[in-house]
């Protein structure tokens, strides 16, 4: 029977603290928050860090230091660390956790796109702190940043790591962009391709829009990939449920989407590990264990990190 490998995002860059009290911040609740969604099901915990007071992403490699050893040491789940970080941020400030701590997996934009916030003030009127409402609102005019020289940049950075990437891509030219890096001989297979869906800017969150990616990434790298997709805001489950029936590998977490349901702030990353797992079962699929998931992707082990 096929594995299907959940991944959850905890906390991310995109949300900020006055969105949900269930947000992770602090190390403290990060930690909590990854140990959780393990417990769930999850395979995969994708990791970002805060300033634990603001809230504000912090891409420090002491940000992360905070609580990469104690979510180690409390689960076995695989811990990937971003190198997305902020869409404010360089690619020399965002690589640099995944340079300290060597993990298992880090992930890589594929390509540089518009990435709107901006449409988020129109539900969230009231803020707890100056830098949200700016950080939204100056995403009217924001290019996430991710060039041919800059995903070069982070594949040499962590070439001696024997880090895997979990590889972004939020539009069907990033497939594209990762053929290209494989046709050089810069990343080796298995690939394991994250399609993003429902990003202002990126591809839309249309079942057809999940099928595009998912046959074009087929006619590019065959069966030297694992497919995995997230999809932005309410269309979570939605986009996790028809590609896990397409045989994808799913992610969910507060850092891709705050609700539960329809109107129903999330309670934890666990709640979502914990729905996205009922209906992979209810498919009559079953849930990679952390174990499984290593060998599936031919992770290095967690023994060969650097935390």
């Amino acid at each position: 029977m096929r594995k299907v490998i959940i991944t959850c995002a905890v906390t991310g860059a995109i949300h900020t603290p006055s969105m949900s009290p269930s947000l992770p911040v602090t190390p403290e609740e990060i930690i909590e928050a990854a140990v959780g969604a393990a417990e769930a099901g999850a395979a995969i915990i994708h990791l970002h860090a805060r300033d634990p007071v603001t809230g504000k992403p912090d891409q420090s490699p002491e940000a992360f230091g905070r609580f990469l050893p104690q979510i180690k040491a409390r689960t076995d789940a695989v811990l990937n660390l971003t190198s997305g970080g902020s869409p404010f941020m360089t690619i020399e400030e965002r690589i640099q956790p995944s340079m300290r701590f060597a993990p298992e997996v880090a992930s890589l934009n594929m390509g540089s796109i518009n990435f709107a916030l901006f449409p988020m003030l129109e539900r969230f009127k009231e803020f707890t702190h100056d830098w949200e409402r700016q950080h939204l609102e100056n995403s009217r005019d924001l290019i996430f940043r991710n060039t041919f020289k800059d995903i070069e940049f982070a594949l040499a950075k962590c070439a001696a790591n024997g880090t895997r990437f979990e590889l972004e891509c939020y539009d069907i030219g990033h497939l594209y962009n990762l053929a290209h890096f494989a046709d050089r001989g810069l990343i080796k297979p298995p690939f394991f391709v994250q399609s993003v869906f429902g990003i202002l800017g990126g591809i839309g969150t249309h079942p057809e829009d999940v099928a595009h990616m998912r046959r074009t990434a087929d006619r590019l790298f065959g069966k030297d990939y694992q497919w995995s997709v997230l999809g932005a805001g309410r269309h979570q489950m939605t986009i996790a449920t028809i590609a896990a029936g397409m045989g994808g590998n799913v992610r969910v977490g507060l850092e891709d989407s705050l609700w539960a349901g329809p109107g129903t702030l999330a309670e934890s990353n666990a709640q979502q590990v914990r729905m996205i797992r009922k209906i992979v079962e209810g498919l009559g699929l079953q849930v990679a264990t952390p174990a499984e998931a290593r060998g599936i992707l031919q992770l290095k082990g967690a023994d060969q990190v650097r935390f």
